[in-house]
C-alpha cells in the first residue's frame, strides 16, 4: 500500500543541470515545485568524487555560455558573480601530437592565429581567421531560432534569412560533414584534428555530425571559465537558490514510475533510502533525465509510451575515465591538455563504425590543480582527470577487464611519447558499464544521441511529451548537451510547464488524484 504525500506540486526527477534550471524558472514565477533526487547531492552528470582524500570532478570540468547562468541568477533576482568564483581560462587547451609538436590555443584569434603560423605556416593562420569567422556567423544564425526556441525548426532557420542574409545562412553549412568541411579549410593534418575534436563535445564523429558543430570552436572562444571549487559547486550554489526561492529537494530517493489520472501526469511514485514506497501527487511532471531512461520503461508503462523509442544506433559516445591523484613530470600540463592519436580519423571508424575502442586513442587530461591562466608546474602530487573515448555498448557488449587494462596502458603510452609521466598515489576507474548503471537503458553513453546527419540537431525530442503534463529536460533533449545547453533545455521545460498549467487552470475539469498503474 502506498502512502500519498500530500501537496500537489509540479514535480521534477532529477537535480541536474536541466532539473536546477527547470526548478528556478518555475519557484521564481510563484509555482510550487519539488526535485527528487537519486543521489545525496545535486549535479547529475556534474560529479566530484574523493580520491585519496582530494575532491575530483569527474564530469563536466569547465563553464562555457556563461550568459545562460547569468539569466538564471536574474530571474531570482541574484548575481550569478555572488555566488561563485569563475576563473577565465587564457589557454583554452594545450594540445599535443604525435610528431612531438605543441599547440596553446586562446581565446584571442590573433593570438591563436600567431601559434598556428608557427606550427604550420602563414596559409593556415589565414584559413584559422576565416574559420573563426565561420563559427562566430553560425553562432549568430542559430541562437535565436535554435538555442532559444521551444520547437526549433528548419523553417525557422530560414526564417532568420531575411534578418541575416541567404550567404550567411548559408553558413550554417549543415550540408557538408565536419571533417569535409575542416579538410577544405585546413591543409595540416594536425588542425584537421585538433578542430573535428569539438564533435566529440556532443559525443559525436566528425566524419558524420554536420558542419555547423564547427560553431562549438566559437563557443569556446567566446569564454571558458573555471569555477573555484568545481562544478559541482556550481550545481550546489543553483540548488541553494532554488530552496531560498521555496523548492523542496527530497535527496537519496529515487523515482520508480510517473502515474496517470484522467489522460494526464498525476504524479510520481518514489522510494527513500529506507525503502518505502509513497505517491507524491503532481500537478506536473519534469523528468530531467536522458530519454533513453523513460523510453527504456524505466520510469514506468505510462512514461515509456509518452516518447519515442531510443535508437541504440545512435548513441552518442561514452567514455573510459581514470580520477588519479599522483605526481605528473617531463610535460608542462596546462589545465586542459589534448594529447592525438596519430590517426584520428581512424579512431572514429573504430568507435562508429566497429563500436570498439581505438587501438590509439585520444587522451584528454584535466589538470585541476593548474591555473586557468598560464602558470608553473606543481612540484606535487596533483588532481588529474583523463578521458579516452569509447563506444556506448555496455548493455549489449560490455568492455572486459582485458580491454579496460589494454585501454589504459593505451593511454599510459600515448602520455608518455609527449613526454607526459604520470605516478599515480591513487586511482579510480569509470567505465561505460558504470555510467550504464547511473542511466540504464543508454549503454553508457553520455550525451543521448550522436549528432549525426545534416539536421540531426532539429531531431531532439522537444521538452513536450505525448502524455499531456509530462516534459521533460537535460542533455539528450533539445537544444542538446553541455552544462549551458541542459540548462537552456531546464527553461524550456519550464516555459512549456507554465503554460500548461495556465490552461489546466482556466479548464473547468479537474484530474482526480490517483494513478492507473500500480508500479
Amino acid at each position: 500500500m502506498l502512502r500519498p504525500m500530500g501537496g500537489s506540486s509540479t514535480v521534477i526527477i532529477g537535480a541536474g543541470f536541466g532539473g536546477l534550471a527547470a526548478a528556478i524558472e518555475l519557484a521564481a514565477r510563484g509555482e510550487s515545485v519539488t526535485v527528487i533526487e537519486r543521489e545525496p547531492v545535486p549535479g547529475g552528470k556534474a560529479r566530484a568524487i574523493d580520491v585519496a582524500g582530494g575532491s575530483i570532478d569527474v564530469g563536466p570540468t569547465v563553464l562555457t555560455m556563461r550568459w545562460v547562468f547569468d539569466a538564471l541568477f536574474a530571474t531570482a533576482g541574484k548575481r550569478l558573480d555572488d555566488a561563485i568564483t569563475l576563473v577565465p581560462s587564457s589557454i583554452l587547451a594545450r594540445h599535443a601530437f604525435g610528431d612531438g609538436s605543441r599547440l596553446d590555443l586562446f581565446s584571442e584569434v590573433e593570438r591563436s592565429a600567431e601559434a598556428i603560423a608557427t606550427l604550420a605556416g602563414e596559409r593556415e593562420a589565414k584559413a584559422y581567421r576565416q574559420f573563426a569567422a565561420q563559427g562566430a556567423a553560425i553562432a549568430a544564425a542559430v541562437r535565436g531560432p535554435f538555442l532559444e526556441s521551444e520547437r526549433p525548426s528548419l523553417g525557422a532557420l530560414l526564417g532568420q534569412s531575411a534578418k541575416l542574409g541567404l550567404r550567411t545562412l548559408a553558413q550554417i553549412d549543415a550540408h557538408r560533414t565536419m571533417w569535409k568541411a575542416l579538410s577544405s579549410t585546413f591543409r595540416d593534418d594536425r588542425l584537421r584534428a585538433l578542430f573535428s575534436r569539438y564533435a566529440t563535445y556532443v559525443g559525436s564523429s566528425p566524419l558524420e555530425a554536420p558542419a555547423t558543430l564547427n560553431l562549438i570552436a566559437h563557443v569556446e572562444r567566446e569564454g571558458v571559465a573555471v569555477v573555484e571549487g568545481g562544478m559541482a559547486k556550481l550545481a550546489s550554489k543553483l540548488a541553494e537558490l532554488a530552496r531560498e526561492l521555496g523548492v523542496t529537494f527530497r535527496y537519496a530517493t529515487r523515482a520508480i514510475e510517473v502515474t496517470m489520472s484522467m489522460g494526464r501526469a498525476s504524479g510520481v511514485i518514489v522510494e527513500g533510502e529506507a525503502g518505502a514506497r509513497e505517491w507524491v501527487a503532481a500537478s506536473a511532471v519534469i523528468v530531467n533525465a536522458d530519454v533513453s531512461i523513460v523510453a527504456g520503461g524505466h520510469l514506468g508503462d505510462v512514461a515509456r509510451g509518452a516518447v519515442r523509442a531510443s535508437r541504440p544506433g545512435r548513441r552518442s559516445l561514452s567514455a573510459v575515465t581514470w580520477a588519479i591523484v599522483g605526481r605528473a613530470t617531463g610535460f608542462p600540463l596546462a589545465h586542459h591538455n589534448v594529447f592525438f592519436s596519430d590517426d584520428y580519423k581512424a579512431e572514429h571508424i573504430a568507435l562508429f563504425g566497429k563500436r570498439r575502442l581505438a587501438d590509439d586513442a585520444t587522451v584528454y587530461v584535466c589538470a585541476q590543480d593548474r591555473p586557468a591562466q598560464e602558470g608553473s608546474l606543481p612540484d606535487r602530487d596533483e588532481r588529474l582527470f583523463v578521458i579516452v573515448n569509447a563506444p556506448a555498448t555496455a548493455d549489449t557488449s560490455p568492455l572486459s577487464s582485458e580491454e579496460v587494462e589494454r585501454c589504459e596502458r593505451s593511454m599510459f603510452s600515448r602520455l608518455s611519447k609527449a613526454g607526459l609521466q604520470i605516478a599515480p598515489r591513487a586511482m579510480v576507474v569509470t567505465t561505460p558499464t558504470s555510467f550504464e548503471r547511473l542511466a540504464p537503458g543508454t549503454g553508457g553513453a553520455l550525451y543521448g544521441e550522436a549528432a549525426h546527419g545534416a539536421f540531426s540537431a532539429l531531431q531532439r525530442p522537444e521538452s513536450q511529451t505525448k502524455l499531456p503534463g509530462l516534459f521533460l529536460a537535460g542533455g539528450s533533449i533539445h537544444p542538446g548537451p553541455g552544462v549551458p545547453m541542459a540548462a537552456l533545455s531546464g527553461k524550456t521545460a519550464a516555459k512549456a510547464t507554465l503554460a500548461y498549467l495556465g490552461s489546466t487552470r482556466r479548464s473547468t475539469t479537474a484530474a482526480m488524484a490517483g494513478s492507473t498503474s500500480t508500479g
